[in-house]
């Protein structure tokens, strides 16, 4: 299953990636054999499997919590790039635009 140019474009717009046209070229050639195994994959039964999130055994590894001394607040700021008061400084994520 190959995707259009369109698609490819789309699925760049969404990604928030500019790609070249030589790198559109790439990803669709990339794509095309994944969304082909997609479509074998579709094609099995699945009714008699149930859902699944997880497929190993994990659980939770918790450790107790426990006070222990820690760098203080000026040596953890010393390397930041940008520092407000006692606060690591960043540019803004969400603006006004969004």
């Amino acid at each position: 299953m190959k995707l259009s140019l369109e698609q490819i474009e789309n699925v760049a717009h969404l990604a928030r990636l500019q790609l070249t046209e030589a790198e559109k070229e790439k990803m669709r050639e990339e794509l095309a054999p994944i969304l082909t195994y997609f479509e074998i994959l579709k094609e099995l039964d699945t009714d008699q499997i149930s859902p699944t999130a997880q497929v190993i055994a994990v659980q939770n590894l918790m450790r107790p919590d426990e006070v222990r001394e820690s760098a203080s607040i000026s040596e953890v700021l010393s390397n930041a790039p940008m520092r407000e008061a006692d606060f690591f400084r960043i540019r803004a994520v969400f603006t006004e635009e969004e």
